[in-house]
Formats: structure tokens, C-alpha cells, sequence
């Protein structure tokens, strides 16, 4: 027996498997699942099906039924087959085939399990200690999709016939000649993508979206550790009384417009940070503490009230919860970015996402952030306090950042050789921005700061590209 999710065996089908063969091995017994392993979902049994079980039975095979579904669905399918059954049997718990055991009167080394899904038959009968051949699922005649588990079905069905003999213990019940598992144009993709992570060509969390929500969830089980074995100290003190000195201040529309631009998400995004907003109001950095964008705010789920808005997930925009709150950490990347605050953390995105409309602002979007390993941060490394105020209202942002004294110096950002060039299939926003700081009292900029060397893919509409800005590559 193998174990996990692993087969012993595969098989185009249930009348693929020599039967014969499994009795002269010492098999007496077997248990079948019924949907898409004997008939396709939600189907009455069919004449060769009522004689498969009546010749299993000539052989001399006690037989057993085991299937999630409820009672009348087994009862009906049974009407021309006598054998034992178990309906709602809550596979893959290993507890229902363990019953089947008991009813079956074998040891469990001469029960072979049949069924259709890795996830649920393979799986069960793996943790149960039974042997069992994974045959290929039955599909409806107006059945187009299949679900996410096939993909992954078919993925570790990949690996597992690359593996030794040894986990190919009941190959040799199967016909040699059986059909292989057909595959579709994306198991033909999403093969390719494997082959080329095992050739080290493409990152793990590029193979599927699947893969890039378990690297996801990778890396904020990363950032959890990283937080708890961590000493730094956060901002978290809110106060209602506002410090006296503006150090800067940025006001933005939250609601985008232009062509393919989805007017209800950008609605969503506006209410996200409205309600991020409210965790940052007011809130004290003092000295010597941090400021984190997701130690403030906390996770963006459902259950929180957010919303969904548009998100940037494998190079591609989508829908996601959450959605627009890298519009929020850019306009505190602004603010700090013209204060002598300390800019500890700092991810981007494309500042492409929507066309300019006006004097183009440089850095008014890219900073990027994503619960919770994706973060922004930055730490007060002055002698004295700084406050943010952030507020939304009619579809506005208003934020600032404030100090208890004036600070000495003044900061600008300056963008230079700013245009658009074609790369391939793609146009890109390409600029270098820079963090002027300038003495007040001489007018002498005594640093000037490269803080993002931009090279942005273009994520709206191409019609609306500027001519003007377009050049040759």
C-alpha cells in the first residue's frame, strides 16, 4: 500500500482492471464507490455495470458499496446488484472503511478500495490501510469543466507514474491496453508549467493559482514568525488631539475612471479605506517606534467588512478582498517620503494601473502591499513625535502628517525621462524618480535621492496611451 495520495494502481476504468488476477493475488473482497467511478454523477446503474458485480460474484468477490451519498440515491442505484453498502460514509475519514471491513468479514490485506478521486477514495483508503486502483473519472456528455482537485489529480498522477515499481504494486490487474486519462488544453498547460518549475525555469507560485495561494500563505506564516521572534517596537497609540506642525499633506480622488476599469470596484476601494483609514486616524509614531501598515490595520477579510476591490495577483488585475489599499499605502509613502521619517520597508507594483488624467504626479500609485508579508514601514528615527490623520469622504482621501515642532529641512519628488516604450507584447512606463531634500533658508537641495527606478507595466487600456510619451524601444 502506498500512502497518501498515492494509488496503488491507475485505470481508464472499473472494466479495465483484471479481476482474475486480483483473486489469484488473495483478494476476496472490494469496494467500490459509485459516482464517476461506476457511472457518471447522479446515474442509475447500468446493464454492464449489473454484470460486472454478477461476474465479480461468479469469482467469487464479496462486494461493498461505500459512497457519500444518502441512502435513497445508493438504494436506487443498487436495485439490480446485491452487494453491501455504506452511504453517507464521510470519505476520505478513514472510520467508513474500517466499517466496511468489519461487514465485509476479510482482513484488511484482502480488500481492494476502487474509486474515482484522489482526494476522497485514495486518500481514505491510504489512511485506512487498504490497497486500492484510482480509475479515471466518468464524465457527462454535457459536463465542459472539471473541478480544481482534477488539475491537482492529474498533476500528482504525473509524478506517481515517475516513481519505482514499487508503488505500481497492482499495475499488473490493469489491461495494458486501457485508454490513458484524456487531457484537456489546460492539464496540457498546466503540465507544461510544471515541467518548467522542475527545469527551474518558473517559480512554484507561478504554476497555478493554486500554487500562488499556498506560497501566499508560505510566506504570512513566514512574516508571523519573523513578527514574533522580532523586537521592534510599533506605533499603536491613537490620540484625538492632532500635533500642531504639518509636515506634508495628499489628497486624492479614490474613484478611477477610464476604459475597462470596473466602476463597482473602484466603489468597493473607496469603502476598504474608509474602513483601513479609521485604524490610522490620529495614530502617534514616536520616537524610536515603527509604523506597519498591517500591525495597524489587521488582516482584510469579509467578516471585517471589506470589500471587493481590485488586486494585482500573478502580474494579472482581478477581483480580490481587500482590494485598494496599495492606493493607501501610497499616500503614506508620500507623506513620509517628504518628512525625515525612515523608510524601513518598501514593496511596488506597477504605477501603471490607470492612465494619467492632467499634470502627471510622480509616485501617485506603485507602492504595493499584501496581508501580511508585503508591508510597509517605516520608523521614527527623530527627537520628536509624528502623527498621521487620514479621512475619506465623497470619494476623497485626505491625509497628512504632522509633527509636534518644524522640521529643518524641505523634500520634493522629481521624476526625469518620464515616457512610455513597447517591449515585446507590452508597453511600460519608464522614469527615475528622485527624493529631493533641500535647506529652506539657502535653497541649496543637499541630497537628491534615486528612490525607484521605474520600469512599470502598462495595465490600462492602450488607446489611452499619450502619443507624445511613446517611444521606440
Amino acid at each position: 500500500m502506498n500512502s497518501g495520495l498515492l494509488p496503488d494502481a491507475y485505470a481508464p476504468d472499473v472494466f479495465a482492471i483484471q479481476y482474475k488476477k486480483l483473486w489469484k493475488m488473495g483478494y476476496r473482497a472490494l469496494i467500490f464507490d459509485i459516482d464517476n467511478t461506476l457511472v457518471p454523477h447522479g446515474a442509475d446503474s447500468e446493464p454492464r455495470v449489473d454484470r460486472l458485480f454478477a461476474h465479480l460474484h461468479e469469482i467469487g468477490f464479496e462486494t461493498l458499496l461505500l459512497t457519500n451519498n444518502d441512502e435513497a440515491r445508493t438504494r436506487r442505484f443498487m436495485q439490480n446488484i446485491t452487494a453491501e453498502y455504506i452511504c453517507d460514509a464521510e470519505k476520505p475519514a478513514p472510520d467508513s472503511f474500517r466499517r466496511a471491513v468489519d461487514l465485509l468479514h476479510c482482513d484488511a490485506k484482502e480488500i481492494v478500495c476502487i474509486g474515482d478521486q484522489m482526494f476522497v477514495d485514495t486518500l481514505g483508503a491510504n489512511r485506512a490501510g487498504l490497497d486500492n486502483i484510482l480509475v479515471h473519472f466518468i464524465r457527462r456528455p454535457d459536463e465542459t469543466r472539471i473541478g480544481k482537485k482534477r488539475y491537482i489529480e492529474f498533476a500528482v498522477l504525473r509524478f506517481w507514474k515517475m516513481l519505482p515499481q514499487k508503488y505500481h504494486r497492482l499495475e499488473c490487474a490493469v489491461r495494458p491496453d486501457g485508454r490513458q486519462p484524456e487531457r484537456t488544453a489546460k492539464q496540457e498547460s498546466l503540465l507544461k508549467r510544471i515541467l518548467k518549475f522542475r527545469r527551474g525555469e518558473m517559480l512554484f507560485c507561478d504554476i497555478s493559482p493554486l500554487c500562488y495561494r499556498i506560497s501566499e500563505q508560505k510566506e504570512i506564516c513566514k512574516r508571523h514568525l519573523k513578527n514574533l521572534r522580532s523586537h521592534t517596537k510599533y506605533a499603536k497609540r491613537i490620540s484625538a488631539k492632532t500635533l500642531p506642525n504639518t509636515v506634508s499633506t495628499h489628497s486624492c480622488g479614490l474613484i478611477k475612471q477610464g476604459k475597462g476599469i470596473d466602476p463597482v470596484l473602484q466603489q468597493n476601494k473607496a469603502e476598504n479605506i474608509a474602513l483601513a483609514a479609521k485604524h490610522l486616524d490620529g495614530l502617534l509614531i514616536r520616537p524610536g517606534e515603527t509604523f506597519s501598515f498591517w500591525h495597524s490595520i489587521g488582516n482584510t477579510t469579509k467578516r471585517r467588512g471589506y470589500k471587493d476591490g481590485r488586486i494585482i495577483a500573478n502580474g494579472r488585475l482581478m477581483p480580490g478582498v481587500g482590494g485598494g489599499l496599495c492606493n493607501l499605502s501610497n499616500t503614506l509613502h508620500l507623506l513620509v517620503l517628504h518628512s525625515p521619517l525612515t523608510v524601513t520597508e518598501v514593496h511596488y507594483h506597477s504605477d501603471a494601473l490607470a492612465p494619467d488624467h492632467g499634470v502627471r504626479v510622480p509616485m501617485s500609485a506603485g507602492t504595493s502591499v499584501s496581508y501580511n508579508y508585503i508591508d510597509f514601514r517605516f520608523r521614527n528615527d527623530t527627537d520628536q513625535p509624528f502623527q498621521l490623520t487620514v479621512r475619506v469622504q465623497n470619494g476623497q482621501m485626505h491625509a497628512a502628517l504632522r509633527s509636534l515642532r518644524p522640521i529643518p529641512y524641505t523634500y520634493a519628488i522629481t521624476e526625469e525621462d518620464h515616457h512610455f516604450a513597447k517591449e515585446g507584447d507590452a508597453y511600460y512606463r519608464i522614469s527615475k524618480i528622485y527624493r529631493e531634500t533641500t535647506d529652506p533658508q539657502s535653497g541649496i537641495v543637499v541630497e537628491k535621492k534615486l528612490i525607484r527606478d521605474n520600469h512599470s507595466e502598462v495595465m490600462f487600456d492602450l488607446s489611452e496611451l499619450d502619443p507624445a510619451l511613446v517611444r521606440e524601444s
